[in-house]
C-alpha cells in the first residue's frame, strides 16, 4: 500500500459567537422617573397659589416694572403678575386683557409639562431642541407684541 489515502473531512469551524451586548440598565421605577416633573409642577402651583392669594392689583405687594416706571413703556412682561392672578382665580378674560402673551406662555408651559410627564412615564428623556429660527421667531413675536401694545391702536393689549 502506498501512502495513506485516508480522507479527512474537515468541517468548517464555526464563527465565534458575538460578544453579548452590554445589558441595558433596568428603567428607573415610575415614581422616580416622575419625581422631577411632579416637583416642577409643585413649584409652579405654589407660585400661582401665592400670586392668587396676594393680589398684584393692590399696590405695595410686588415691585413695579422698572422699564414702565422709568420710561412709561410696557415691556412684554408687563401685566404678567396680574395675568397670573387672574388665571389662578379662574378669570381667563381678565388674564388675556392683562397680558395675552403670558397666557399663551402658560398654555405652552402646560403642554410642554404634559409631554414631559408622558415621556418620563415611558422612560424617554425630555429634550427640547429648537432650531435658532424658532428662538428668533419667539423673540420677534415678543418685540412686536411689546411695540404694538404701546401704540394707540394696540391699547387693547396694554395691561
Amino acid at each position: 500500500m502506498s501512502g495513506d489515502n485516508r480522507r479527512v473531512d474537515t468541517a468548517p469551524t464555526p464563527a465565534p459567537a458575538p460578544a453579548p451586548h452590554p445589558a441595558r440598565p433596568a428603567p428607573a421605577p415610575l415614581a422616580r422617573r416622575l419625581a422631577v416633573p411632579v416637583v416642577a409642577l409643585a413649584g409652579v402651583a405654589a407660585a400661582f397659589a401665592y400670586v392668587g392669594m396676594v393680589d398684584p392689583n393692590e399696590p405695595g405687594h410686588y415691585p413695579a416694572c422698572p422699564l414702565l416706571r422709568l420710561t412709561g413703556i410696557y415691556c412684554p412682561g408687563c401685566g404678567g403678575l396680574r395675568s397670573a392672578h387672574a388665571v389662578a382665580t379662574g378669570d381667563l378674560v381678565t388674564a388675556l386683557g392683562a397680558n395675552a402673551m403670558a397666557v399663551a406662555g402658560y398654555g405652552a408651559a402646560a403642554v410642554l409639562w404634559t409631554v414631559w410627564v408622558v415621556r418620563a412615564s415611558r422612560g424617554i428623556p425630555m429634550r427640547i431642541a429648537l432650531r435658532p429660527v424658532w428662538w428668533w421667531s419667539i423673540g420677534a413675536v415678543a418685540a412686536v407684541f411689546s411695540v404694538v401694545r404701546n401704540l394707540p391702536f394696540g391699547s387693547a393689549l396694554a395691561p
